[in-house]
């Protein structure tokens, strides 16, 4: 067994180890099965030599609710496989949270094996109902959450250290600086490695943020005094921007 990590794989027989591990989930759960099919990049045919496999497993709607995952490698290649009831599946895409633009491409986007009841129609549908209301909220919770979480780290270490940890508070606010951009326009990443080129292309975004995203992407991480201005100028960006679109960073004193 192959023990240095993924292998060069091709398309072909990554698809060919998509359907042995579907017909394995059918000896497995039978007639319970609704639907499987490939999400991710196989999905979309982008997929690279080292590409893992990711796969819904869609158990019929049951008194019990199934939700769990299947993760392994099997030396030279790794694979995952959401088994989920139908109605939590459909429960999950059609909701919003922090992450949406990163994590709901799945539900969009299937590669079907087995389908009999036009599921993953249903699946799309659903994920696509989502109301602006509801991306509002996940706004106004990134911006408390996280962001202002981060400017507090940032304003501490800045005066008490370690200035070590601000590199990754740079990565933290492009990241998320570029999950609130993707929510506001309400579009999706198409894989994790193209958020900040992605977001960067996206309109509406707020002052400072091209700068932190361009940063974090060069790579120039190792000058503390640079990291703090960035990231102060997008959080600046990021209270005018709220204050344009009628999002909320701070309420009254105690809320409830």
């Amino acid at each position: 067994m192959n023990m240095n990590g993924p292998v060069k794989v091709s398309r072909s027989e990554r698809l060919e180890t998509c359907h042995e591990i579907a017909e394995k989930l059918h000896e497995v759960y039978g007639d319970k099965i609704l639907a499987i099919g490939v999400y991710g990049s196989v999905s979309r045919g982008t997929d690279g030599p080292f590409s893992d496999i990711e796969m819904f497993c869609v158990l019929r709607e049951s008194t019990e609710p199934v939700e769990f995952c299947y993760e392994w490698s099997a030396g030279s290649w790794k694979a995952e496989v959401d088994v989920r009831s139908s109605n939590v599946l459909l429960k999950n895409a059609s909701s919003v949270e922090g992450r949406w633009p990163l994590t709901h491409g799945p539900y969009f986007t299937q590669l079907s094996l087995y389908d009999p009841e036009g599921f993953f129609q249903s699946l799309r549908n659903a994920a696509g109902s989502v109301k602006k209301e509801d991306f509002r909220q996940a706004i106004n919770e990134v911006l408390v959450g996280e962001m202002y979480e981060f400017v507090g780290k940032l304003r501490n270490v800045n005066v008490n250290g370690p200035l070590t940890y601000l590199p990754y508070l740079a990565v933290q606010f492009a990241q998320y600086g570029a999950m609130l951009v993707g929510l506001h326009n309400q579009r999706l990443f198409s894989t994790g490695a193209m958020v900040l080129p992605e977001a960067l292309e996206m309109p509406s975004r707020p002052k400072g943020f091209d700068n932190i995203a361009r940063l974090v992407m060069s790579g120039d991480l190792a000058e503390p005094s640079k990291i703090v201005s960035t990231c102060e100028e997008f959080w600046k960006g990021l209270v005018d921007w709220a204050a344009e679109h009628d999002y909320v960073i701070s309420s009254k004193r105690i809320p409830f």
